[in-house]
């Protein structure tokens, strides 16, 4: 019988069974336990615990040493701890928009949460082309919760300060700084390009001076701006929905940064699902409804948060000097300047870089591929470009119309 209570080791699906029945107050004596290891991301082990007798489960999630990308990247476990006590925040912040933790153990460098089985992963159900019509909704809801209550606008000084120093994160804070902001954006050994863009990517983006300077200059803001406590990998894959519900998970790279940094996520991945929609809907009159979804729902987001931000910070703001006249628009302004340059950036990084997405990789026609990840690059580029001027749901969608008219017309 192993010893869970001395050192780490990596867990096994019998493990998890004998931990949970060792270690979690969750399942009765009786219970006939049974272990599927269902991780499929790039960094832990996630086991789903179920009971035969009552269907009740849990799921076990435990942080490794390396990750499981590639093992380049040495990782603290202390990530788990990190994820455990954002979770628990942001269930305060935003109730009913993240799973519910039940046990953090330090020692395994593992937690127990909600299991969200009767959700779907977002990124494979919009790769299905299925719609979620609250979810625009959902998600400004809790960026605004999350984002706006734990900056200095509403929280204590110190109480703030004391957060940043909790959720240091610099092991997965360096895999950003490295993944999304440096190699996209030079003929790194570790991007992966396609063929069919690679002359493109070179044009456009590595021999583009003026688009490399914004980027380091973004880049500093995110190592060094430390507004808001950010979930730090806000994409598709990070979010369990169904049709009424929107969960939010897996904030292990959570950190103080720019509060721009998680709606910009969240945009660039919907745009992903859009290039997708594009060139993987054969009917003419389904892929229009479904672009169209996605259009509203891009635009929708943008739009929720302007207001519902406006709103809360009426009702939440403590800063003295928050209430100046003026001063609200002007920190809105910046938030949205950043959700457009972090967007860019995800754009990028995702078509040139290590980490691909499914939205574009099973895009199974070659030509159809690359115009994807032309349109993806175009609207990240100009993201990045003209950050300054984006402020509305409509200033995000002309971006996207734009590069798609383009590179249509060029197929023809």
């Amino acid at each position: 019988m192993k010893d869970f209570t001395k050192e780490y080791f990596t867990m096994t699906e019998s493990d998890a069974i004998e931990y949970a029945k060792r270690h979690l107050d969750f399942f009765q004596e009786d219970a006939e336990l049974t272990c599927k290891e269902i991780g499929d991301g790039n960094l832990n082990y996630v086991f789903k615990v179920v009971d035969s007798k009552t269907n009740k489960s849990v799921i076990i999630k435990q942080a490794g040493p390396i990750a499981r990308i590639s093992d380049e990247f040495k990782l603290s476990p202390d990530r788990n701890r990190i994820e455990s006590e954002i979770l628990k925040l942001q269930y305060k912040l935003a109730p009913g928009y993240v799973p519910e933790v039940y046990k953090y153990d330090p020692i395994m460098n593992c937690c127990a949460m909600e299991d969200l089985s009767d959700h779907e992963m977002m990124r494979g159900a919009l790769i299905k082309h299925k719609k979620f019509p609250l979810f625009a909704d959902h998600i400004s809801t809790f960026l605004v919760n999350t984002l706006l209550l734990t900056s200095d606008v509403v929280m204590e000084h110190k109480e703030k300060k004391a957060l940043v120093k909790s959720f240091i994160n610099p092991e997965l804070c360096e895999i950003s700084e490295d993944l999304v902001f440096t190699e996209p954006f030079y003929d790194c050994p570790r991007n992966d390009v396609t063929p069919g863009t690679g002359d493109f990517v070179k044009e456009t983006i590595w021999d583009d001076e003026a688009l490399k300077l914004e980027t380091a200059k973004i880049k500093f803001e995110f190592m060094t701006n430390a507004q808001s406590l950010v979930h730090g990998d806000l994409h598709t894959g990070s979010v369990f929905i169904k049709e009424d519900s929107t969960k939010v998970f897996d904030p292990e790279f959570a950190f103080y940064g720019p509060a721009g940094y998680d709606i910009g996520n969240v945009i660039a991945n919907l745009t992903f699902a859009y290039a997708n929609a594009l060139f993987t809907i054969e009917n003419d009159v389904e892929r229009q409804d479904y672009v169209a979804y996605l259009t509203n729902t891009i635009k929708d987001i943008i739009d929720l948060f302007n207001e519902k931000f406006s709103k809360a910070w009426d009702e939440h703001a403590t800063e003295f000097v928050a209430k100046y006249k003026g001063f609200k628009e002007y920190y809105l302004g910046t938030v949205l300047r950043d959700t457009a340059a972090i967007a860019g950036h995800e754009l990028i990084r995702r078509i040139i870089g290590l980490a691909h997405v499914k939205d574009i990789t099973v895009i199974s026609d070659e030509k159809a591929r690359v115009l994807a990840e032309k349109i993806c690059l175009t609207v990240g580029k100009t993201f990045i470009l003209n950050r300054e001027n984006m402020k509305t749901g409509d200033n995000f969608i002309d971006v996207l119309k734009s590069a798609e008219e383009q590179f249509l017309m060029e197929a023809k």
